[in-house]
């Protein structure tokens, strides 16, 4: 049986490295084949990273927002609903605030180098589009901060809500015997599928290959993130009210990895490794891709979470280094990543090699921001909620002493 500290830590680095799959995730496109859809386009191009792209997009934002649930459930447990406002004001709100300008202007510059790489000239403004729509708003790769906000402010409305109406806990015990049945039964990832798939079939300019649709440039999230996110927040909050029901995850990870690997390969082989950049017709078609996709969403998310639960749940000053440096890493990667794109997109150099450079010199300039800048300083106890004590230094010997 797992004790629920060691879940923590399990739980802890998966959210962690959902966090870092985000850097691979962008990391990849500018290698997709096809239509341009990045800012970037290499000249090498790779299938295998439109699959680690296809895959990786599954279930990583899910796995986070259900682990984010689950957490948010604890930390009002122990600071009360006003401790856990103000926590979330510092490290949520205050983050989104800060880093928003930097980073629309990192990536500004940043498409800019690419078109000069790409052009040999840089330009002064940006091409011209189509308006943008009512509640358009550029959130970048920060739009989870967003939608977390939004979540805490639901999920805590429908809390307090429940508190007062149901006085006597009836409705709390319904409900946590009916997220017990849901855990509990191998038919799960079906059962949470079917909101998202009735989402995902709803829009009519759904881009199936690309799969759920990021909430990033819009103040009111699209419906199927809208349903899919609130669902695993919702239901890693409720989770944390009988955290033992994670146990069904650790034992159940072969079946749902297998399922999840199946279902991938389904959607793969029905669409292709190149991107379609055109939408899913409609259609009892549509609707099938978005039932197996959806399932696929929710067997990958158990099957990560049951895996870390199985073979990270012991302590690791690695894996705690890791887990506590990519909140800083996921905020500032995007604009790196985009300049080492465009600077590697002409060169002749085989794909695996270019892709290794991103993602080493990326990850080796974020690595090092974070220890030298971040770790132990104010910004450090923003993010993490506290900060680092710097390692004390080695007591230096006395000229008689080291004879």
């Amino acid at each position: 049986m797992t004790h629920r500290s060691e879940r923590l830590h399990g739980l802890d680095a998966v959210r962690g490295y959902a966090l870092l799959l985000g850097v691979v995730f962008h990391a990849t496109m500018s290698f997709l084949p096809g239509s341009q859809v990045w800012v970037v386009q290499d000249v090498a191009r790779s299938p295998a990273l439109s699959v680690l792209f296809f895959v990786s997009h599954i279930f990583r934002m899910t796995t986070f927002f259900l682990i984010a649930g689950f957490f948010a459930h604890m930390m009002v447990g122990r600071r009360g609903v006003r401790g856990f406002a103000v926590d979330r004001l510092k490290r949520i709100a205050l983050p989104l605030v800060a880093f928003w300008p930097i980073s629309i202007a990192g990536i500004a510059l940043g498409a800019g180098y690419a078109v000069y790489v790409a052009t040999g000239v840089f330009p002064t403004k940006p091409p011209p589009g189509p308006p943008a729509p009512l509640g358009s708003f550029p959130f970048t790769h920060l739009w989870f901060l967003y939608v977390l906000l939004l979540l805490y402010v639901a999920v805590l409305g429908l809390r307090a809500l429940v508190h007062r109406l149901d006085a006597s806990e009836r409705l709390r015990a319904g409900a946590d015997r009916a997220v017990a049945a849901l855990v509990a039964s191998p038919f799960a990832p079906v059962v949470l599928a079917a909101p998202v798939a009735v989402a995902l079939y709803l829009q009519p300019e759904w881009r199936a290959w690309f799969g759920l649709p990021t909430p990033d440039s819009n103040v009111v999230p699209n419906l199927p993130a809208a349903v899919q996110f609130f669902a695993a927040f919702a239901l890693g909050f409720l989770i944390h009210r009988q955290p033992r029901l994670m146990e069904v995850w650790t034992r159940r990870w072969p079946l749902n990895l297998a399922v999840a690997i199946a279902l991938t390969a389904g959607c793969l082989a029905w669409l292709g490794f190149t991107p379609v950049v055109t939408p899913f017709p409609p259609g009892s078609a549509k609707l099938a891709y978005a039932a197996a996709y959806a399932v696929a969403v929710w067997a990958w998310t158990f099957a990560v979470i049951g895996l870390a639960l199985r073979f990270l749940a012991d302590e690791s000053p690695v894996r705690r280094y890791i887990a506590d440096s990519s909140y800083w890493i996921y905020l500032i990667h995007l604009p790196v990543v985009i300049f080492l794109q465009a600077w590697i997109s002409r060169f002749t150099w085989p794909w695996e090699v270019k892709f290794a450079v991103v993602l080493g010199v990326g990850f080796a300039i974020m690595f090092a921001s974070y220890q030298l800048v971040v770790r132990h300083t104010l910004v450090g106890a923003i993010l993490n909620g506290r900060r680092a004590p710097r390692p004390a230094a080695a007591p230096t010997a006395h000229p008689e002493t080291a004879r």
